[in-house]
């Protein structure tokens, strides 16, 4: 140990900066907390006039709002909603001209007292734009300019000075997450979607290719015969920890597929499974794709049937394997067939 921990205590001092830490995780979960209580009829009146939005969204914010409203569009285009930052400053400077009066613009300021974006309004409100303020500032310049309000207030920030935005741009974030996630859901966008939208990251990489080149195989395939008793199905289940077993009949044809849920049901209905066989407890004919399918797709018809494996069929209809959730989203190591 150095002269300067025996001196200083650094000990001590890792507890109290543990503490600190932590107390700001707190300050700001209770911030996210109050804006999630206060989420209602303007929030869903602003989903409904960004999904409408005939061109694109325009976010616009100075200083760390210009920041979170950089992330904010960034996530609207990679979920379906098309947008752009525009900084307030480089607006009144010939920026102005990408708007159109079409697009909706959520403007963003914690006080809502912002000079350069409330020297900004005014020219917008010329065009026609359409304004949803993001704000703190509910009786501020920037909400009296706006059609719409987002209330993103907190109850204090987490910086002890209370200078540093630290609560509230984390707040913002999450407002602006919420839009895009409620926009996807409305859009119905689906994974195959958003890959089109990411054709250069490790996610996109990954859907590219084909069910085969991603399945389970061979003996990694849990199955067991449709005459085999109900618990050894329940051990293969258990054995191969995919959160579900194949039922197979003769021809390698699939019976059905039996899920941790299908146990959980006949031991509710039948109380012991003893007796059972597995195709008493299977959901029969389960959702079965071909394996040239793409991961993306894939990935669409599991969000869809709200499943998380799909068998893998060959021509004719025999088994080729079984593809998991995790095979496609990236649990541990994504796993190619050589």
């Amino acid at each position: 140990m150095s002269l300067y921990h025996k001196m200083f205590g650094v000990e001590k001092n890792e507890v109290m900066s543990i503490q600190e830490a932590q107390k700001v995780f707190l300050i700001e979960e209770q911030g996210l907390a109050a804006v999630r209580e206060r989420i209602g009829e303007e929030f869903e009146k602003a989903v409904d006039m960004l999904f409408h939005c005939p061109s694109r969204v325009v976010i616009t914010g100075i200083g760390k709002s210009g920041i979170i409203g950089q992330k904010i569009a960034a996530t609207l285009n990679s979920t379906g909603t098309p947008s752009f930052f525009l900084h307030p400053v480089e607006a009144m400077h010939g920026d102005l001209g990408m708007v159109m009066p079409t697009d909706v613009v959520i403007a963003i300021s914690y006080s809502g007292g912002t000079t350069e974006l409330n020297g900004l309004m005014g020219s917008l409100q010329k065009r026609g734009v359409a304004i949803i303020a993001m704000t703190g500032g509910l009786h501020s310049i920037l909400a009296e300019a706006a059609d719409l309000v987002l209330d993103i207030g907190v109850p204090m920030e987490a910086c002890p000075l209370g200078l540093a935005p630290t609560a509230s741009t984390t707040a913002t974030l999450a407002m602006g997450d919420a839009l895009a996630v409620v926009l996807l859901q409305k859009k119905h966008f689906l994974a195959s979607d958003f890959r089109k939208n990411h054709p250069g990251g490790s996610l996109g990489e990954r859907l590219k290719v084909s069910v085969r080149e991603v399945m389970l195989t061979g003996d990694a395939v849990p199955r067991v015969n449709g005459e085999a008793p109900a618990v050894k199905a329940i051990e293969v289940l258990n054995e191969k920890n995919i959160g579900a077993v194949l039922i197979m009949g003769a021809g390698e044809k699939i019976l059905g597929i039996v899920t941790d849920g299908d146990v959980r049901r006949s031991i509710v209905e039948n109380k012991v499974l003893g007796s059972l066989h597995a195709v008493d407890i299977m959901t029969p004919d389960p959702v079965a794709i071909d394996g040239s399918m793409l991961a993306a797709d894939a990935l669409s018809i599991m969000q869809r049937h709200e499943i998380t494996v799909l068998p893998i069929v060959k021509e004719g209809g025999g088994l080729a394997g079984v593809l998991h959730l995790h095979d496609l989203l990236g649990k541990g190591e994504f796993r190619f067939l050589v």
